[in-house]
This record gives C-alpha cells, sequence and structure tokens, in this order.
C-alpha cells in the first residue's frame, strides 16, 4: 500500500474517531457500563457499533495510533493488531497512516 492509500485509510478512521469523540462527550453515566461506539475501520460504509465502557475507550484513546475496530475489520498492512477481545479489536497505525492519525488526533 503506498503513503497516498495509506493517508485514506487512516483518514476514514479519524472520521469514526471524531463521532465517537462526540458520543463519549454526550453520554452520561457510569464510565464503568458498557457503551455503543462506532467502529473505527477504513471502511467507508461500515456501520458496526462495539459495546465498550467508556474507560476502556479512553485507554485506547490514550494513544492516538490506536483504534478499536470490529473483528475482521483490521487492515493488516497499515496497522499491528494489539489486542483482542470478543466484540473489538485494538489496533495500531504504522508508518504514514500512523503519522496521519496523530496529525488528525482532536484531542491535540
Amino acid at each position: 500500500m503506498d503513503d497516498a492509500q495509506e493517508r485514506r485509510v487512516a483518514e476514514n478512521e479519524a472520521i469514526s474517531r471524531n463521532v465517537n469523540e462526540a458520543l463519549e462527550a454526550h453520554s452520561p453515566g457510569e464510565r464503568r457500563s458498557p457503551g455503543s461506539f462506532l467502529c473505527e475501520c477504513s471502511r467507508p460504509d461500515c456501520d458496526h457499533f462495539i459495546e465498550i465502557t467508556p474507560r476502556d475507550y479512553e485507554r485506547i484513546r490514550a494513544d492516538p495510533r490506536r483504534f478499536m475496530v470490529y473483528p475482521g475489520h483490521e487492515e493488516p498492512e497499515v496497522e499491528t493488531i494489539l489486542d483482542a477481545q470478543s466484540s473489538y479489536v485494538v489496533v495500531e497505525k504504522k508508518a504514514e497512516a500512523g503519522r496521519v492519525a496523530e496529525a488528525e488526533n482532536p484531542r491535540a
């Protein structure tokens, strides 16, 4: 995958991350109670939601190169799997995709 393709993948994922940031900001309640977050994969038509606690979401979001995706939505060419749970997979962007993820980080 070339740099332009890696950038597109990371930009698509950044859109999902921004949606999740808004969901988290507007979801009242217990930090330990599961909430629904959008899969942060690169597929523009993905509409999978992942049940995860806000605390676990924050643990993933602590690193701007890390995303949570629905199982099977990993992109091994541009990311490394760090953790696999039954309902989601934590991936970390590599190379150009990682640089774009950091640049697009809404918390920076």
